[in-house]
């Protein structure tokens, strides 16, 4: 993995990052993620280092985005405001960062693909504050993450199981078995993205193949699938953002993004339209920043190797 050249010092990177998080934690207005329009010379586009083999992005309530990196799990934060970025966690071998979302108090959750992993890490600082082995090692797949209440609900790809990770590091680890209509289909990736539902009671998540949005109870783990209006299914759904009633649904390979809007019951979801952009090469997961949708895109048709290029885009929202 090789830094491009306007990286600044990982000190600067990492003072960036804490005076970012001390905002977030007392409690700077989440309206700058909803509000105004960035201003028009804001980059639409960003270069990220070479082999980072990206897939996760999140952003709080400042105009920085922090990206997971497949190769060995580190943590690339970009200011939205220049495209100009470096490593806030510095990698591991052997590990990886997939699926990602910032807290309020700084802390970012991380889902570990296949390790069976969810870490937590100090944004101010970059620092390793917890590890949590959420699965065998072999045969699953810990693929992203949502903030619910009290706690993180990471996927797993590979089996019917949601597990719910404590905010802030205390307390016991919650495995939800998917059950009711949830079908799991052997050899493929089947739960994916996830977000809470409108009314904060139960998740969404889509199965990747064939194609399918579930309802999941957070109490039971009881799923019921979500009948589509305008779409056969949401195949090679990858990634999720929920804002209101609209869901947006990256489906990767597809370079699209389907927008959705729910009913009241989340029961049904009638597309709206679809977003897309030249400049999609495989985009996985979405994060909003004021009137702006941010992509990373992962490349998966094109070599993966650390000489390869990757870069981040954001289209109107």
């Amino acid at each position: 993995m090789t830094r491009n050249p306007f990286q600044p010092s990982r000190r600067a990177v990492l003072g960036g990052a804490a005076t970012a998080a001390l905002t977030v934690a007392t409690g700077a207005a989440t309206a700058r993620a909803t509000g105004g329009a960035p201003a028009a010379a804001w980059p639409t586009e960003f270069a990220l280092p070479d082999g980072l083999l990206p897939e996760g992005i999140t952003i709080g309530a400042r105009p920085y985005a922090y990206m997971g990196s497949r190769a060995d799990g580190a943590v690339y934060r970009t200011d939205l405001r220049t495209g100009k970025g470096g490593f806030l966690h510095e990698g591991t071998a052997g590990t990886a960062a997939i699926g990602l979302k910032l807290d309020h108090d700084g802390l970012l959750y991380i889902a570990g693909g296949g390790g069976g992993t969810a870490k937590i890490v100090d944004a101010r600082s970059g620092r390793l504050v917890s590890t949590h082995q959420l699965t065998d090692a072999t045969g699953h797949f810990v693929n992203d993450v949502v903030l619910v209440r009290d706690r993180a609900w990471f996927t797993d790809s590979r089996d019917s199981v949601l597990y719910g990770v404590p905010r802030g590091c205390r307390g016991e680890i919650r495995r939800l078995p998917l059950g009711g209509a949830w079908v799991q289909t052997p050899d493929v990736n089947n739960a994916n993205g996830i977000v809470a539902t409108p009314d904060g009671r139960g998740l969404i998540v889509v199965s990747s193949a064939p194609g399918t949005l579930y309802h999941v109870d957070l109490r039971t783990g009881h799923a019921s699938v979500i009948a589509l209006d305008g779409a056969q299914s949401v195949a090679n759904g990858d990634g999720l953002l929920r804002i209101g009633r609209t869901l947006y649904v990256v489906q990767n390979r597809l370079n699209v993004i389907s927008v959705f809007a729910l009913d009241a019951a989340t029961r049904t979801a009638t597309l709206r339209r679809t977003i897309t952009d030249p400049r999609f090469d495989i985009p996985t997961t979405v994060a909003r920043w004021s009137h702006r949708l941010y992509l990373v895109n992962a490349r998966f048709t094109s070599p993966q190797t650390p000489d390869t290029t990757f870069n981040g885009v954001a289209v109107p929202l």
